[in-house]
């Protein structure tokens, strides 16, 4: 999926391949990709069928019936064989009763016309995943391919165990990372749990899940646990972080994700205002991402936090920056940049996304870091939207979208990727991480960021440190 350039690399142990997403739309379209979308549209048609039937054979089921038992009991008689004996398989799902007869099929290994296409699919998705990323060409993941179309579910389970016994978890998880969303796609529906099925449909042609992939549980019930109205204050930051700050004043996209590594994940966010070339005032907001120490915190910027702003964009994070904005006193109509890295990037295209924040200040850019925000779309089209990726950081692909992912994202977004497999995952995600890369490994991608802000070279008037809380 990644338009790729190659560069000489002093590790040879390393692959470092560099991508904008941009060139991709001129490239041919790969036939293998093209055979996986075309399988899952088939997945999907048949689905749609299926519940189209169930929908039908559950519409007999009324007083109308009565009136003609044989020509209700012929209908029923046809419809139930379409269902369970016919060219679909064990079909029945949509309502409850379709859903309930769906489950019992899961529970006992019946699988549906759709969801063997649907794994076909994925199948060859990952196939086409496996030629542009020549690291996942390993004998321990054609393996684990070929267990995708077992009759019994445990033998990609212990494919799997055997790659994670091979090479440690995080080192799994790194190399999986790529194709992370699709295998758990998969693994939804080749378990017995009916209920975490519905990722992989939301997977197949693009989209947000919402419900996790383990469970089944609805991410609207961590939701609950973040509703707080959030808050915003002034806080003066200690010796070691003023210092950091003073040393990345630069408009330079590795400054601006070095200030957020140094603010941490407890809590903070930076508010820089700059007068600028043309001598006109503007905002950068700096804001960092998920601390992973404990589900729920004082603080906006936990785990909870980072699914609810998945799915929503009126979050406990978007309240607390609200409220730092009027605070602030920045003036309505004022041009802004927003920076954020993990559940930061979410946050800034959901202030993006807001109607009454795009109302009040003019949004410019919006730059990501680490983040899974594809799914997602701003108020004001003019909006330039720029995300830088590694391929091989698990957590951008929590939208439903990773890199083997078939949908386009719009022509107006800027999209860098590369694949680094030098961290393993949670390194590859942090911050720091991200700085390092920016600065040594893909410089180009560095460069060419700091190309699409130069609206915001200039001098830095004030740097503004706020703390936000749920509360």
């Amino acid at each position: 999926m990644t338009t790729t350039s190659s560069r000489p690399d002093p590790n040879p142990l390393r692959d470092m391949v560099i991508g904008a997403r941009e060139g991709e739309r001129e490239r041919p379209p790969d036939p293998v990709m093209t055979a996986s979308v075309l399988l899952a549209e088939a997945a999907v048609e048949a689905r749609r069928a299926s519940a189209t039937i169930s929908a039908g054979l559950f519409s007999l089921c009324t007083p109308a019936s009565v009136a003609n038992p044989v020509a209700a009991g012929k209908a029923a008689l046809g419809t139930l064989r379409a269902l369970t004996v016919g060219k679909l398989g064990y079909a029945p799902c949509g309502g409850l009763a379709g859903e309930a007869l769906r489950a019992a099929g899961v529970l006992g290994r019946r699988r549906p016309l759709s969801v063997r296409l649907a794994l076909e699919s994925f199948r060859t998705r990952l196939q086409a995943a496996i030629v542009e990323n020549p690291n996942l060409d390993t004998a321990d993941m054609h393996k684990l391919i070929s267990s995708i179309g077992s009759v019994n579910p445990i033998v990609p389970a212990l494919a799997l165990r055997s790659m994670v016994a091979r090479l440690g978890i995080t080192r799994t998880l790194t190399m999986l990372a790529p194709v992370s969303i699709e295998l758990l796609g998969m693994g939804g529906l080749l378990d017995f749990n009916p209920w975490n099925d519905d990722v992989a449909w939301v997977v197949l042609l693009g989209g947000t899940p919402h419900t996790d992939p383990v469970v089944g549980l609805p991410v609207g019930l961590l939701s609950l646990l973040n509703r707080g109205r959030g808050r915003a204050y002034r806080v003066e930051p200690d010796p070691i972080l003023r210092i950091a700050i003073q040393r990345n004043q630069a408009n330079d996209i590795v400054c601006y994700v070095n200030n957020i590594a140094a603010m941490g994940n407890h809590g903070l966010v930076l508010l820089r205002r700059i007068r600028c070339r043309d001598n006109v005032v503007r905002h950068v907001l700096m804001l960092p991402g998920t601390s992973f120490a404990r589900l729920s915190n004082a603080t906006p910027q936990d785990v909870v936090s980072c699914f609810d702003s998945l799915v929503h964009t009126d979050t406990t994070y978007t309240r607390s920056v609200g409220k730092l904005l009027a605070d602030a006193a920045v003036p309505e109509g004022s041009e802004m940049m927003l920076v954020g890295h993990s559940l930061g990037g979410i946050t800034a295209i959901n202030l993006a996304a807001d109607p009454v924040v795009a109302a009040l200040y003019r949004l410019t850019h919006v730059v990501t870091v680490g983040s899974p925000i594809d799914n997602k779309r701003t108020a004001d089209p003019a909006t330039k939207v720029v995300t830088l990726v590694n391929e091989h950081d698990v957590i951008p692909c929590l939208d439903g979208r990773g890199p083997a992912c078939p949908v386009s994202l719009p022509e107006s977004w800027s999209e860098f990727s590369w694949r680094d497999e030098t961290y393993d995952f949670p390194l590859s995600h942090a911050p720091q991480t991200y700085s390092a890369t920016l600065l040594g490994k893909v410089p180009e991608i560095r460069e060419q960021t700091n190309a699409l802000i130069t609206l915001y070279d200039g001098e830095v008037l004030a740097d503004w440190l706020y703390a936000v809380r749920d509360n």
